[in-house]
């Protein structure tokens, strides 16, 4: 049964801490079909992170199979083959956050795709798409200053891959679940050129490649993964994105509080001063239970405000610091209008769809999503801050590397999220996206596909190029199903199976 998942690469002795999401709840899947139930419910949050579009028809059969047993299936997706695959749709939005929460369409696919209300509907009958890109950065190969060649990478599936990655533009890293993507570029790439660039966290990478060339092109290597940007409720959005300094200045400008002598720092939930000082700024208390889980409750002092009661006093076009934090993002560009040390970060949240974020929202209850998308934000707002073109591009010298950026994220968000990327390369840097999503892929300069299998039938680069070179390479499982999105290439992919060495 895993094997029918697409897990067939799988070890018997990985240890499920190991498993991606995706994995985790494809091996309960499993499960459930071996079980034979009759007459359940089975609900399933995403079960395509992490599957390559070929395996997506193996998921798509074990579910009709699940379902004409005698089971309901409801599933929450943004994947086109699984949602096309559905008996039936729910559209939910407009938007996202508070602005969304209506039922938009309800229906078969044919049903939603003719509702002028549903986006996903416009997306799905093609009346919305995220357009081919009119011209693909240039990728020369031969030239060393553009280049990172890695030699002899070797871990898990790896046994001694050389590659190179194209600087200064989006390369997109494909594959089957378990060809080695991540270790590739998890495990390889990132500790070898950090260990280059002089971080000593993580220990000698020497045992995992021969050789390197071309990292002292870059200034720094960053790993914008899926990880909580905080763990306590202390830590949110316009904290992370540093646009908090710029706001509390804000509040110890006015009047009042100049008159009190109250300085930046007394609202600042961090520190001592002017938080309160019964949950030390978190506006909960935790209640610890001897025999049960504990238990958070609002703070009986401040009643979850987090400032003390003086702090509040001092306010901004009739709202105090705790009022301001529980606005959105998009309400807040509204608010403080003219103010551009505050707008221009908090615009970067909005431009990657996170404008229904709220300022104060704890990191705790943030998406992984949600979360590597306000990692974004936080570079984004620094590359629009730098100076003119050429010392932009000079300080920016960055490396990026996103594992499955996409994951969560509607059509309408992918577009935005390519923007971003394109803001990123413009201002001098460059990114590696480890994807499974045909139209971050067909958006790509550059595609290194490995494979051609998973686990140990895979590890090998099986296809290099543009993606109108990757369509053409009938070894390359991808580029079978990136032929879809780009039609007048794919009419000159070869229909023979012979190997094509890269």
């Amino acid at each position: 049964f895993p094997a029918a998942v697409g897990l067939d690469y799988l070890t018997l002795d990985r240890l499920a801490s190991t498993l991606s999401g995706g994995e985790a709840q494809r091996i309960q899947l499993a499960t459930s079909l071996g079980s034979r139930l009759v007459g359940a419910l089975y609900v399933l949050d995403e079960p395509s992170i992490g599957l390559h579009t070929r395996d997506t028809a193996k998921l798509i059969h074990i579910l009709e199979g699940l379902r004409d047993l005698g089971n309901t299936i409801l599933v929450v997706e943004h994947d086109p083959d699984i949602i096309r695959a559905a008996d039936h749709l729910l559209d939910l939005g407009p938007g996202a956050g508070e602005f969304g929460g209506q039922l938009l369409a309800s229906g078969t696919v044919a049903e939603v795709e003719q509702n002028p209300a549903s986006i996903t509907g416009k997306y799905l009958s093609g009346r919305l798409t995220i357009p081919v890109p009119k011209f693909r950065r240039e990728v020369d190969l031969d030239n060393r200053r553009m280049n990172i060649r890695l030699e002899g990478a070797r871990a898990n599936n790896l046994l001694g891959l050389d590659v190179q990655i194209p600087l200064n533009v989006l390369v997109c890293v494909t594959g089957v679940s378990g060809s080695g993507k991540s270790t590739l570029v998890h495990q390889v790439l990132y500790k070898v050129i950090s260990h280059h660039l002089g971080r000593v966290e993580g220990g000698d990478p020497s045992h995992l490649y021969r050789s390197i060339h071309g990292a002292d092109r870059l200034n720094d290597i960053v790993l914008v993964d899926q990880t909580p940007i905080g763990r306590t409720p202390r830590s949110n959005p316009v904290t992370y994105i540093k646009a908090f300094d710029a706001i509390r200045e804000l509040f110890s400008s006015q009047p009042e509080a100049r008159r009190r002598g109250y300085s930046p720092g007394y609202f600042s939930f961090n520190v001592p001063g002017g938080r309160c000082d019964v949950c030390d700024g978190d506006g909960t208390v935790t209640v610890e239970m001897q025999f049960l889980a504990d238990v958070e409750l609002p703070c009986e002092e401040c009643n979850g405000s987090r400032y003390k009661s003086s702090v509040l006093e001092i306010k901004y076009k009739g709202k105090n610091i705790h009022d301001v934090l529980g606005l959105t993002v998009k309400e807040a560009l509204r608010f403080f209008t003219g103010h551009p040390k505050i707008v221009d970060k908090l615009a970067v949240l909005d431009e990657i769809g996170l404008g229904y974020l709220r300022l104060g929202q704890s990191a705790t209850t943030l998406s992984g999503g949600e979360a590597q998308r306000v990692k974004l934000a936080l570079h984004l707002a620094s590359v629009r801050s730098s100076g003119n073109v050429a010392a932009r591009k000079a300080a920016n010298r960055i490396l990026y590397i996103l594992d499955e950026p996409t994951t969560g994220l509607h059509f309408e968000d992918v577009g935005k999220l390519l923007m971003a990327f394109k803001k990123l390369i413009d201002g001098g840097a460059s990114l590696v996206v480890i994807e499974h999503n045909l139209d971050i892929i067909k958006s790509a300069d550059w595609i290194i596909d490995l494979g051609p299998e998973g686990g140990s039938g895979g590890g090998q680069i099986v296809a290099i190029g543009t993606p109108e070179e990757i369509i053409r390479n009938p070894r390359s499982h991808t580029g079978r199903w990136l032929a879809r999105m780009l039609p007048s290439a794919a009419a000159e992919r070869p229909s023979s199976q012979q190997e094509v060495v890269v």
